[in-house]
């Protein structure tokens, strides 16, 4: 019976792995790849997939790039011939194939600065999924991270902000570490298409993607229920949208199978249910103990050091030292602002708070709140940035004209991520509000 079981859980996983399901999603989503000949064959001329459907999609994919390419030529022979082409540059023949394009075709999403990966054009028919998925991918990147927070503790419940910048730094440290001792490879191309390629060199298993586009949402839930006044399906419903257009933008993108998705999911419904009890301990802890900005480095330096010799180089070390460094900065800054009396949270008798109504003053503070803010954790990164990797790569012996190398050394990715991220984690919630103190902004 037990055996049966095993078997039948193992062929169901199996099955959900399958990358076949990720390009028939694509399909069915308007999502076309352009795979060569080459690429969509083996040595022996065989397909890659041994899924019927997917060669087809693949030999389909490519047929059509080759008909654009002869329509490309084609126009180019014109303007030969008429005195106009006869020194046709790279840039130009570009522009060509996108002018004879009229398919909706595309390049991958985001290229990876640090591998050069740039990956395989794309042909889009659904451009309202597109945008979708797109817009899903991106609650899950940096920059909605250094948006969302800041805009959360600045304008909404500072309280709530720092204990999700706990979650969410914990959550993607444990995932990014399960990713490199799992080890899995990112879904087969072809016959995926991959919209995406800039954590292309990352391993696959879980997604973490989905990890935080669930840890996110539902810790927000759990976290402001009953502390604000809203109605619980309503914040129920929104997490779980959420949550689900992160986890299927991911698939979407050719970034994970459909079982590393709903494992991220899982895993990080079983890390809420560890950490939400204990995170009323933890913050009065940053808070209130003097040993707290001591401990606090010295844990996150330690996880930043075990995530970095799990295995070789990739784009999640610099992610996983990124989140650690920006709990470290928020949790001192927490620190910092009790011990000064600077950090006040309202007391239960207020609970549950109230929305206030909206008002031109209340926007235009807000909104001169969030832009003063962004501005100063944008220079603070640019400045940090500029000023951490030439003076790591002295100290190291590391030539500092070629930062993409000397990135993928542990002893320059890890200082540099740490000090930068919590500068950056310390002035969102120490500098922003004195800042915003001074400008009468508060």
């Amino acid at each position: 019976m037990a055996k049966n079981a095993i078997q039948t859980f193992s062929g169901l996983c199996s099955y959900l792995q399958d990358p076949c399901h990720v390009a028939r999603f694509q399909k069915l989503c308007g999502v076309k790849g352009t795979f060569s000949a080459k690429l969509s064959k083996d040595a022996d001329g065989e397909p890659l997939s041994n899924n019927a459907e997917c060669a087809a999609d693949a030999r389909e994919a490519s047929e059509q790039q080759e008909h654009v390419r002869q329509r490309s030529r084609g126009q180019d022979s014109s303007e030969a011939a008429t005195g106009n082409g006869t020194a046709v540059s790279a840039a130009a023949v570009e522009e060509s194939l996108q002018a004879a394009s009229d398919d909706g075709r595309a390049k991958p999403l985001r290229k990876n600065s640090l591998t050069g990966d740039v990956g395989q054009e794309f042909i889009i028919h659904n451009r309202f999924l597109f945008y979708l998925f797109t817009f899903g991918t991106e609650l899950g990147n940096e920059m909605f991270f250094i948006i969302f927070f800041p805009f959360l503790f600045w304008n909404v419940d500072a309280l709530v902000s720092r204990r999700l910048i706990i979650v969410w730094a914990w959550n993607l440290f444990i995932g990014q570490s399960t990713k490199d001792l799992v080890r899995w490879s990112r879904p087969a191309s072809p016959p995926v298409v991959k919209v995406e390629v800039f954590y292309n060199s990352e391993y696959s298993m879980p997604s973490t993607h989905a990890m935080t586009g669930t840890a996110i949402p539902f810790s927000l839930f759990l976290l402001s229920y009953g502390r604000w006044q809203y109605p619980f399906l309503f914040g129920l419903c929104v997490a779980g949208c959420w949550s689900f257009l992160v986890c299927v933008s991911r698939v979407y993108m050719g970034m994970h199978s459909i079982l590393e998705v709903i494992t991220g999911f899982l895993y990080t419904l079983l890390i809420l249910a560890f950490f939400q009890p204990v995170l009323d301990q933890i913050d009065n802890f940053y808070m209130r103990s003097h040993y707290a900005p001591l401990v606090i480095v010295v844990i996150h330096v330690s996880l930043g050091l075990v995530a970095f010799s799990l295995d070789s180089w990739s784009t999640s070390r610099g992610d996983t030292a990124q989140a650690l460094g920006t709990g470290v900065g928020v949790a001192v800054a927490t620190h910092v602002n009790y011990q000064l009396g600077l950090l006040v949270d309202p007391p239960l008798s207020e609970l549950p708070l109230t929305f206030p109504t909206i008002t031109t003053t209340l926007v235009m503070c807000s909104v001169l709140r969030f832009l003063i803010g962004v501005a100063v954790l944008l220079v603070t990164r640019m400045v940090m940035k500029a000023v951490t990797i030439p003076f790591l790569c002295h100290v190291c012996g590391l030539p500092s004209s070629d930062v993409r190398q000397a990135r993928q050394h542990m002893k320059v990715e890890l200082p540099y991520r740490y000090i930068v991220y919590s500068v950056v984690g310390f002035n969102c919630v120490f500098l922003g509000p004195a800042l915003f103190s001074i400008l009468n902004l508060s």
